[in-house]
C-alpha cells in the first residue's frame, strides 16, 4: 500500500510511539494539560514529522539533517515518559513499555542514518558539503 517515508520501519515505530504518547497524555492528570501534556504530543509528532522530511529531501546530507532533528526529538519525548513515570503518572509495566518502544525506535533511526550515510545519495549531482540556507545571493567562481 505504502511506497514511501510510510514504508521506513524508523518511521512506523514513531508513529505506534507518538499514538502511545497520546494516549499517556489523554490521561495524565488535569494540573499537566498545559505542561507536560502537550510537550509530550508535540515532541512525539515530531519525530514522525521530521522522518519524513528527511524522507523527502533529495540530498543526503539535507535528509540527515531532518533524522538528526527527529533523533533529538525522540529523545525529548522518551525524556518526557521518564518524567510521566517519576511523577507516578504511569506504572512500571507502562513506563517499561513505552521506554522500551523509544529505544527501539532509536535503535532503528540509528540504523537508518547510517545507511543514509553510505548512500550518499545527491553527492553525484550537487557534492558532498552542505550549503545552509542564506541570505547571501550565490557566486560564481569568477566573481
Amino acid at each position: 500500500m505504502w511506497k514511501g517515508f510510510e514504508d521506513l520501519k524508523a518511521w512506523q515505530l514513531a508513529r505506534r510511539l507518538m499514538v502511545e504518547c497520546h494516549k499517556l497524555a489523554d490521561g495524565l492528570p488535569p494540573k499537566e494539560r498545559y505542561d507536560l501534556a502537550p510537550q509530550i504530543r508535540r515532541s512525539s509528532k515530531s519525530v514522525m514529522a521530521n522522518i519524513a522530511e528527511g524522507y523527502g529531501r533529495y540530498h543526503y546530507l539535507d535528509s540527515l539533517r531532518f533524522y538528526y532533528i527527529a533523533r533529538g526529538s525522540l529523545e525529548e519525548t522518551i525524556n518526557h515518559i521518564v518524567t510521566a513515570h517519576d511523577l507516578t503518572y504511569i506504572n512500571d509495566a507502562h513506563f517499561r513499555e513505552l521506554y522500551d518502544l523509544g529505544r527501539e525506535a532509536e535503535r532503528t533511526l540509528n540504523g537508518y542514518i547510517n545507511y543514509v550515510r553510505k548512500l550518499k545519495t545527491g553527492s553525484e549531482a550537487y557534492g558532498d558539503q552542505y550549503i545552509p540556507a542564506s541570505d547571501e545571493p550565490l557566486r560564481s567562481p569568477e566573481e
